[in-house]
């Protein structure tokens, strides 16, 4: 077998500890990384925190088969490749397996050449394979949830759908959206962005359809809008759901018919543009309230991506600080290295309700006010005091508060949820209802 060029990680999921065991050996020893599960549910579990590459996985199993968990995946993690395994197969389970989207249905006992074959082909028309650190690299992170993101942004690239970004202030939106136009097929056509929420409204129609001279006063001459612009590539319209409503209407026009007439002109022109949209906010609700056009919400919303807030990934944390320490520090103070161990443990401890941003924020003032070549944590503790552009609100504070309280409790009783409780001045019933409510479960701390 030729080896992958990567190091894949491997889910493999079956009920029998034995079978379990030597399919892991085998596939440790073929330069695999291995995780293993004893369940459906198990292996769901383990998806959310694991940058999983591959499953494989038994079809009769108790609780959850092999189909019911390949369909669960395909819900929670859309394209990540699976392969069934059974002693029981047949030529109409196989056919469902596969006419479902199952990679691949193999009898047991598992023939290895069969098997291996089965995962190099896999992986090599899975994204995770074709995963080219270039075209996201300005993205930094090893979040599991952030990098089946990037798969799922990876896979839609190479299409011309269009695609409505989800997240809060401050996560990357527009950073994802130049993302996808680099591993586009139009990724050598300009990529042209605007904020919707940014402009009035007979500014932002000008800018985006353009004028024709005399349209209004102050149209001295002829101007092109950035659909003309961007006409080949891409256009990013950030904000989308605070666009005025009346604009809504023409938009909705220029997406059905391809075609854009500029401001105070007679004649339409022919576009050929992919439009990535994003928001922060419930465009839903915004369509309840008649604030948003439910026709123009389904135009945009054809493949939705939602990027985590910071703190759903707080694993980046230290990685995105160290990595924003060495843009601001080449730029502005060369001397500086580092942050300090404490400042690194500061920064991940911190509430983060401006997102990325806000993380940008703080290390570009611990660098402008650091004289010394490794940032303190009594700097950063100073920038996080002062930097109040973001305010979250009270009742994601305390989710937030809840959250690092009790994943510290299960952390100093190493999951004892009866120490856990006592610590926290709760009964049992109480605190596993805290315990549901932030889906923790006391066993991951275990040691």
């Amino acid at each position: 077998m030729s080896r992958t060029p990567f190091k894949a990680h491997l889910l493999l999921v079956d009920d029998d500890p034995s079978l379990l065991k030597l399919l892991g050996i085998r596939l440790t020893s073929e330069g695999f990384l291995v995780t293993t599960a004893k369940s459906g549910p198990e292996a769901l579990k383990l998806l959310q925190k694991e940058a999983i590459d591959l499953v494989i996985s038994d079809l009769k199993m108790d609780e959850m088969d092999g189909l019911a968990l390949f369909n669960e995946i395909q819900k929670q993690h859309t394209g990540l490749p699976v392969i069934i395994l059974t002693a029981h197969g047949s030529i109409p389970e196989a056919v469902s397996a596969t006419q479902q989207g199952v990679f691949g249905f193999l009898t047991k006992p598992v023939d290895k050449d069969a098997l291996y074959k089965a995962i190099q082909d896999a992986l090599s028309l899975s994204s995770a394979t074709s995963f080219d650190a270039n075209w996201a690299s300005d993205i930094v992170t090893r979040s599991p949830v952030m990098l089946r993101l990037l798969e799922q942004a990876k896979m839609v690239a190479s299409s011309d759908v269009t695609v409505l970004i989800n997240g809060a202030s401050g996560t990357g939106k527009e950073v994802l959206a130049k993302a996808l136009h680099k591993a586009s097929l139009r990724s050598e056509k300009p990529f042209v962005a605007i904020n919707c929420g940014a402009l009035p409204e007979q500014l932002l129609e000008s800018e985006l359809f353009g004028h024709a001279k005399g349209a209004f006063t102050g149209a001295v001459s002829q101007r092109d809008g950035l659909f003309q612009t961007a006409n080949g590539g891409t256009l990013f319209l950030d904000e989308i759901g605070d666009m005025p409503f009346a604009l809504q209407v023409k938009l909705l026009r220029v997406l059905q018919e391809r075609k854009v007439r500029p401001l105070g002109s007679n004649n339409d022109i022919p576009i050929d543009v992919r439009i990535i949209s994003a928001t922060h906010r419930d465009l839903q609700k915004a369509m309840s309230k008649n604030e948003f056009r439910e026709d123009l919400y389904y135009r945009l919303n054809v493949v939705n991506l939602k990027i985590p807030s910071l703190n759903e990934r707080s694993e980046d944390i230290p990685l995105l600080a160290n990595h924003l320490l060495q843009i601001s520090a080449q730029k502005h103070k060369p001397f500086v290295k580092s942050l300090s161990n404490d400042a690194l443990r500061r920064l991940a401890g911190a509430s983060w309700p401006g997102n990325v941003r806000q993380l940008v924020n703080v290390i570009e003032q611990c660098v402008a006010l650091t004289s010394a070549p490794v940032i303190s944590e009594t700097l950063v503790e100073q920038a996080l005091q002062e930097d109040s552009s973001v305010l979250t609100t009270f009742t994601e504070a305390r989710n937030q508060f809840e959250l690092n309280y009790l994943r510290k409790v299960l952390h100093i009783t190493k999951g004892n949820v009866t120490h856990a409780a006592r610590l926290a001045g709760r009964n049992r019933t109480e605190f596993y209802k805290l315990l549901a409510r932030h889906d923790l479960e006391a066993n991951d701390f275990k040691e």
